[in-house]
């Protein structure tokens, strides 16, 4: 004997905002899935977000803490500069001297050349941000004063985003002499924040339009790749990254198919010191620009 059988069909709402809705659900359920299975083996603390530029579509986590910046800072004394530029208050052929008691360790190339050589404070802000040249950042820092730096950051609304002092030492802001911001070093920042500055920047409303456009091809040229759009090959990158003992940090904006995806990754705490460009904080920061430009879609 042949048995009826039931057949019931469970049919999703009609009308497109519905199907958008559980498209939508769908991809960022997904999206979250993917990050953090990259992110469980890994051994630190991970905090990052991301944005689609054009459709204005999010990924978050741990986007609001204050992380340590290492150089990713030097975006913000970039802006500074080309403020106080446009205003009238320095111009870019005025001078810098480098001399040996000026001259600080790590990235850059300033520190191996003769004292007494005089560059432009144009040459230091693009040592700054190609090379991430540090006796670079102070010798400009020098001329703009780190107050100066976090006051151009609030004026623009981005309150979390501050330099404590000069590389090494010394030049200590406002917000670097209060003891419980003595653990950032350099600077502090939220990845949040990191991408409002970014979208700002993109959207040509830092300082001017020609300006903004001229900071982002600034960026572009950023002579590493060790992170973020490590493995995406040819695909356009505006970025700055950073590095310290234990910690890795990126942002920067991937101009992708699917629209500018400004995103800032942070990997701290990290339990080995690794000074090569395989560090495990550069490596799941690839990962992560990846997975996020694939979600991250119209």
């Amino acid at each position: 004997m042949i048995l009826p059988v039931l057949v019931v069909l469970f049919l999703e709402p009609t009308g497109a905002n519905s199907f958008s809705l559980a498209r939508h659900s769908t991809r960022v359920d997904s999206l979250d899935d993917r990050v953090k299975a990259e992110i469980a083996p890994f051994k630190g603390k991970v905090s990052l977000f991301a944005k689609n530029l054009d459709t204005g579509e999010t990924y978050a986590l741990n986007a609001d803490d204050r992380v340590r910046t290492a150089s990713t800072i030097k975006i913000a004394v970039m802006v500074e500069a080309f403020g106080r530029v446009a205003e009238g208050k320095s111009k870019w052929t005025d001078e810098l001297v480098l001399t040996k008691g000026k001259k600080v360790s790590g990235s850059g190339i300033l520190q191996e050349l003769s004292d007494g050589l005089h560059i432009t404070l144009r040459d230091g802000v693009n040592l700054m941000m190609l090379v991430s040249d540090n006796t670079a950042t102070n010798l400009v820092l020098d001329v703009l004063t780190t107050d100066a730096v976090n006051a151009r950051m609030e004026s623009l609304g981005l309150k979390q985003i501050k330099i404590l002092r000069k590389v090494g030492s010394g030049g200590d802001s406002v917000a670097g002499k209060d003891p419980d911001n003595k653990r950032f070093g350099l600077g502090f920042a939220t990845p949040h924040e990191m991408v409002m500055l970014l979208e700002k920047l993109e959207r040509g409303q830092v300082v001017s339009g020609a300006a903004s456009k001229e900071m982002i091809e600034l960026m572009k040229r950023e002579q590493a790749r060790y992170a973020i759009g490590r493995s995406l090959g040819n695909v356009p990158l505006a970025s700055k990254y950073g590095a310290l003992d234990r910690l890795r940090s990126a942002v920067g904006i991937v101009y992708s198919k699917s629209g500018p995806i400004a995103m800032a990754i942070t990997c701290d705490d990290m339990p080995e010191v690794d000074w090569t460009v395989d560090n495990s904080g550069y490596l799941l920061m690839s990962k992560l620009s990846v997975i996020l430009v694939e979600n991250l879609k119209k």
